[in-house]
């Protein structure tokens, strides 16, 4: 498990979840974004530049990124672990089974999920980053994705003009600290952002991009590139869900 502590600043994800009962109720949206939440000047960023990024001789274009998560869930401070069975109250999800999510382009921000948590202080946000397998679990997913099995992201678009589709095996539990923590109140709403900067998945570590046909599996670039998506992603409060930190 990699752990974050992030600055209060980040992007989005929403999903769907039960509600605590309380009247008229609090709720949390999860959003996901591409904008670059940490450069002043939204235009300097590679997905607010029409997903097109050229350094040297070489450019990228991105034309569509998906990617599959699971267990999504919002942890109270006061909840040591909420990987224990029976699950403690405090660990709110937005999301148990695998769903697919259609990353915005173009530096947008855009709500994916909203639940109705228990009024409280939260500190927390955790999900899986889902390899799409022969489980039990992933067979409503399969029988709508059968192209999505074994693969948990894929990206399509072109390289120095040529059509490339890029896909990814990659597993992994993210888990991030919310720098302020974000607090739910009766009749409030606010926002976690998931930010991921996929401007990065493609750099080669010295200033220049590979061909991502090169990272998929097998490729000589394959563990680069895995390692530059788990290095890519933030999270944080968001509650003008515009894709930077409060």
């Amino acid at each position: 498990m990699k752990t974050k502590k992030l600055s209060p600043i980040v992007a989005a994800l929403l999903l769907a979840a039960c509600s605590d009962g309380t009247s008229p109720g609090s709720t949390v949206s999860l959003s996901l974004s591409t904008r670059d939440a940490f450069t002043a000047a939204p235009a300097q960023a590679f997905a607010v530049a029409a997903d097109t990024l050229t350094k040297g001789s070489n450019t990228l274009v991105i034309e569509s990124v998906e990617m599959v998560l699971r267990e999504i869930e919002l942890e109270r401070v006061d909840v040591p672990s909420c990987d224990v069975a029976p699950e403690p109250d405090g660990c709110e999800k937005f999301e148990t089974g695998p769903v697919l999510f259609q990353l915005p382009l173009n530096g947008a921000t855009q709500q994916v999920l909203t639940i109705e948590p228990a009024p409280g202080t939260y500190d927390r946000v955790e999900f899986d980053i889902h390899k799409v397998s022969g489980d039990p679990e992933d067979a409503t997913f399969r029988a709508e994705h059968p192209d999505l099995v074994e693969v948990s992201i894929r990206v399509q678009g072109s390289f120095d003009g040529t059509p490339f589709t890029f896909t990814t095996d990659l597993m992994d539990k993210q888990e991030y600290q919310l720098v302020p923590a974000v607090e739910v109140i009766d009749g409030a709403s606010t926002n976690v952002t998931l930010y991921l900067d996929i401007g990065s998945w493609f750099g080669d570590g010295a200033g220049g991009l590979v061909d991502p046909t090169s990272a998929n599996k097998g490729g000589a670039n394959e563990n680069m590139v895995k390692d530059n998506i788990r290095d890519s992603i933030d999270a944080f409060q968001d509650m003008d869900r515009d894709g930077r930190p409060e």
